[in-house]
């Protein structure tokens, strides 16, 4: 065999090799609409076991592709350890296997995080969401060993999630990718830096198996229209078969329909968020039924005016 050939067959091999390995690499389960399942609280400030069982139901019934538990809308800083496992197990147990489950497991120490991944309870539980160290505010390289350490440990496949919003550091395409590339673990991003330049460039360089994920309402539609396979949502917790119904009109091409759908929601977007999450979002749960308008300290109730503009858009749109 001349050298040439050689050399040819030792490319075809590598290439061979390259797409074995990305065919055994963890791939995303989590499409759709993926709902930021809230946590509701009785007046007396404890946990409301009962409206979360409705509300697990309400979802599935509607129209939900997957759950996002104990993660930012749960109101997770704020629960003990205690409640985030009573939480876990009795939304586990509501679901019986009918959606995929992703839970919260992130932090700004590593080897804590790291700790928890090894002790935890994961049975029931599909994969971990994971957010950008906070305060601490790392370099990209910093970024990047974090997570490479995080997906090495993590029993579950991990969902990055980036949200430079609240942690005050932008995970940056290049290093999402990389982080794609490099672990076989991390299957996805929750995109919610705000930027769509950044999530096409992602969306443009990275592995097949790799998704991004909608982490803003109200950029849902334009991400899922630019290749993002679904979203985490807020507003789901309230509107899943609107969400979910807009989601899959755009999965099938049919973008106009789809378009009317998010253009009903776009100032109660801005409403949901305006005093924080979620506020917002529980407030509309209240007027819907479903359970008392009460969050914990440091997060406060929404405001009288945003909560009678929220209600004003409920009857216009009659839901």
């Amino acid at each position: 065999m001349s050298a040439a050939s050689k050399f040819h067959k030792k490319i075809l091999t590598l290439y061979a090799n390259r797409i074995n390995n990305e065919q055994n690499m963890a791939r995303n389960i989590f499409k759709g609409l993926g709902v930021a399942l809230i946590t509701p609280f009785l007046s007396n400030g404890e946990v409301d076991y009962k409206s979360l069982v409705r509300l697990v139901e309400y979802q599935i019934d509607n129209g939900a592709d997957f759950f996002c538990i104990l993660a930012t809308t749960g109101e997770t800083p704020c629960l003990s350890a205690e409640e985030k496992d009573k939480i876990k197990r009795l939304v586990v147990e509501t679901n019986r296997g009918r959606l995929p489950i992703l839970m919260g497991c992130g932090g700004n120490n590593t080897l804590a995080v790291v700790e928890e991944l090894k002790n935890g309870d994961w049975r029931g539980i599909d994969g971990v969401l994971s957010v950008c160290p906070y305060y601490n505010k790392p370099s990209q390289e910093g970024l990047y060993q974090h997570f490479k350490t995080i997906a090495e440990a993590s029993p579950l496949p991990v969902v990055l999630y980036n949200v430079p919003g609240r942690t005050g550091v932008n995970l940056k395409s290049e290093t999402t990718v990389r982080l794609a590339n490099d672990c076989e673990k991390i299957i996805a991003i929750k995109e919610a830096s705000g930027s769509l330049e950044q999530v096409d460039e992602i969306i443009k360089n990275k592995p097949d198996r790799f998704d991004v994920i909608s982490g803003d309402d109200a950029l849902t539609f334009s991400m899922v229209a630019s290749g993002a396979a679904g979203s985490i949502s807020v507003i789901g917790n309230a509107l899943p078969k609107e969400v979910s119904r807009m989601i899959r009109l755009e999965f099938n091409g049919e973008y106009e329909a789809a378009r009317k759908i998010h253009h009903r929601f776009t100032e109660l977007y801005s409403l949901l968020f305006v005093d924080g999450n979620p506020a917002g979002v529980k407030a509309l749960l209240h007027e819907m039924g479903f359970i008392e308008n009460v969050l914990r300290l440091p997060l406060v109730p929404t405001r009288i005016t945003t909560l009678q503009k929220m209600t004003e858009i409920l009857r216009i749109l009659k839901i």
